[in-house]
């Protein structure tokens, strides 16, 4: 199932999750602007994940930020969340007016090219609120997302614009993955912004 030009208003999802696609929620000018400072500003790392006991370096780069030094763990790596920056609380104030809902931490992946992509996961961490609303904003080059249905294997895919707005929320980690699948098509990177909640 593809879905392009959706309405903001409409749960994207068939059942058991809530997923809202805004859109663009700022013009062309101002997401090259956001996706330059953070290219430049940004403490970019390598990710690692541990696969089969060995920890893995993967291609793409990650950074957490947030209220206070947060951790977070995933793929059995723990990540301490660095200060806000200026850049990163204007988005932050742009994507909660939008989401009608508050985050406290930001992790945000730079992928250099269309080769990188992430597997099929869930966010389902047990430091991140449950049910929370997870805000992912797109900047660089558009990407092709995709979710699957973790029991029917249903699959809804989505094109995620520059500049974009996609807000995951009520009881969708716990029954649908996601991913970015990797294409030739794209050459350029992308920076992806996902505002979250740590229970504090």
């Amino acid at each position: 199932m593809d879905l392009f030009n959706t309405n903001p208003a409409a749960n994207l999802l068939p059942h058991e999750g809530e997923v809202y696609y805004h859109g663009q929620i700022m013009n062309n000018q101002k997401a090259i602007y956001y996706f330059d400072q953070l290219l430049q500003n940004i403490e970019w790392k390598h990710d690692e994940a541990m696969m089969f006991g060995k920890r893995i370096i993967v291609k793409r780069k990650v950074a957490w930020y947030g209220d206070r030094p947060f951790t977070y763990t995933y793929s059995k790596t723990t990540k301490l969340a660095l200060p806000w920056t200026e850049d990163l609380l204007e988005l932050k104030a742009i994507v909660e007016e939008k989401a009608g809902d508050t985050f406290n931490s930001c992790l945000l992946n730079l992928y250099h090219n269309g080769s990188e992509g992430m597997g099929w996961h869930s966010d389902g961490e047990k430091e991140l609120k449950k049910n929370g609303a997870i805000a992912s904003v797109s900047l660089g080059a558009d990407r092709k997302f995709a979710f699957k249905h973790k029991t029917t294997k249903e699959k809804i895919d989505i094109f995620l614009e520059k500049g974009s707005l996609l807000v995951m929320t009520g009881t969708t980690q716990k029954h649908w993955l996601h991913r970015l699948p990797p294409t030739k098509k794209v050459h350029k990177p992308r920076i992806n912004l996902t505002f979250r909640t740590i229970n504090v």
